[in-house]
């Protein structure tokens, strides 16, 4: 009994180690999108002509520093 306890309380413990890597990563994409999704008159990067671009290039750099973070303490 205490070895299926053991292998089940590990199953747990992965599951829940992989919701926290999948939240890590859409937690901050989440703050940007939600932010320029609020319909701003005076955002100046919304009358630039690349704009776009630049908001998915910065989403793009916040989830490679998060994976190379999590690179770098082993926990991928």
């Amino acid at each position: 009994m205490n070895t299926y306890l053991s292998i089940n309380s590990r199953k747990t413990n992965d599951v829940m180690k992989l919701l926290t890597i999948f939240s890590a990563f859409f937690l901050p994409l989440t703050f940007i999108v939600g932010v320029y999704g609020m319909n701003f008159k005076y955002m100046p990067e919304l009358l630039w002509e690349n704009g776009y671009y630049y908001a998915l290039l910065v989403m793009a750099i916040v989830c490679i520093a998060i994976f190379i973070w999590f690179r770098k303490r082993r926990i991928m």
